[in-house]
C-alpha cells in the first residue's frame, strides 16, 4: 500500500483537476459575491475566455505553474526520500485503517500550526503574504502560493514524516484531501446557509475561510484550520466575524501586484517593499 505508482499519481491529478473544474464552474453559476468588473464584461458580450482569464486569475495560474514545475524537481523527491528511509519503527505497532486515520488527523493538525506560524513569524509571512494579496477569492486562490512557501512547507513536513515514520500512502491520501478542502473553502460558491452551518462544524467551509482573508489583520490572523474546523475551536483562534458579500479581501494596507513583483516581493527589504 505504500508504493505509489505513476498511474495512482495520474488518478490523483485527475481527481484534483476534476474537482477544481467543477468548483470553478459552480462558483460562476452560483456565486456568493460578484465582482462588478466581471459583470460588466458579461454585459457587453465578451468572449468566455475574457470573462474567465482576468488578470488576477492569470497571476494565480502563473504562481501555480511555478509550483507545478518545482514539485517533480524538489517536493516529490523529498517526500519519496522521507518515506523510503530504512527505519520503520511503526511496523507492527500500528497500521492499517487506524494508522491512516492517525496520519490524516496529525497531518491536518500539523498544517494548522504551520499555517499559524506563517502568520506569526515575519520571515514566513513574507512568503505567505503573496497568497493573501489576492483581492478576491475563488477556487484559483487555492493555487496561489509563492514557491518559497511551498519549499519551506515541504522541508518542514519532511522532518515530521521521518520522525513519525508516516508512510507514502498516508501522505498521498492527505494531499488529495488537502487540495479538495483548499479549493472548496477558497471558492466563491453560494451554499445553502443551513447546510454550510452543519458542514462547517466538521470541515472548513468558505464561510470560515473567507474571514481569514478579510483585509483586516485581526481577522487575517484567525481561522487557520485547513481541513477539519476543530483546531481553531481547540486553540482559540476562531474569529467571531461572520462573512458578508462585500467583505474586503486582501492584506490590510497593501495591494496586489503583477506576477514578477509577487515573485520577488518576499526577497525585498521590508522598508523598500512598496504597498
Amino acid at each position: 500500500m505504500e508504493n505509489i505508482t505513476e498511474s495512482e499519481l495520474f488518478i490523483r491529478a485527475g481527481l484534483v483537476f476534476g474537482w477544481l473544474f467543477l468548483i470553478f464552474w459552480a462558483e460562476r453559476r452560483w456565486p456568493y459575491a460578484s465582482r462588478k468588473r466581471i459583470q460588466a464584461v458579461r454585459s457587453v458580450g465578451k468572449a468566455l475566455w475574457e470573462q474567465i482569464l482576468t488578470p488576477r486569475i492569470r497571476r494565480n495560474l502563473g504562481l501555480w505553474l511555478c509550483n507545478t514545475l518545482l514539485s517533480p524537481l524538489i517536493v516529490l523527491p523529498l517526500t519519496y526520500w522521507a518515506t523510503a528511509l530504512p527505519w520503520s519503527w511503526r511496523e507492527g505497532v500500528f497500521g492499517g485503517a487506524g494508522g491512516l486515520i492517525f496520519d490524516l488527523v496529525f497531518l491536518d493538525f500539523l498544517i494548522y500550526w504551520w499555517h499559524r506560524l506563517n502568520h506569526e513569524l515575519p520571515f514566513l509571512w513574507r512568503f505567505h503574504e503573496i497568497h493573501h494579496l489576492d483581492n478576491h477569492l475563488d477556487s484559483t486562490s487555492a493555487l496561489r502560493f509563492h514557491f518559497g512557501e511551498v519549499l519551506l512547507s515541504a522541508l518542514m513536513r519532511v522532518g515530521f514524516i521521518v520522525l513519525l515514520d508516516i508512510p507514502l500512502f498516508s501522505v498521498f491520501v492527505f494531499e488529495i484531501l488537502l487540495l479538495f478542502g483548499t479549493i472548496f473553502h477558497h471558492s466563491n460558491l453560494q451554499i445553502p446557509a443551513t447546510f454550510e452551518r452543519i458542514l462547517s462544524s466538521i470541515v472548513v467551509t468558505p464561510s470560515i475561510h473567507w474571514v481569514h482573508h478579510h483585509a483586516l489583520r485581526s481577522d487575517t490572523d484567525s481561522n487557520y484550520s485547513t481541513v477539519l474546523s476543530i483546531w481553531d475551536r481547540v486553540f482559540n483562534s476562531r474569529s467571531a466575524q461572520p462573512r458578508f458579500p462585500d467583505m474586503p479581501i486582501g492584506v490590510e494596507g497593501a495591494n496586489d501586484k503583477n506576477l514578477p513583483a509577487l515573485l520577488i516581493r518576499p526577497f525585498r527589504m521590508k522598508e523598500k517593499a512598496d504597498k
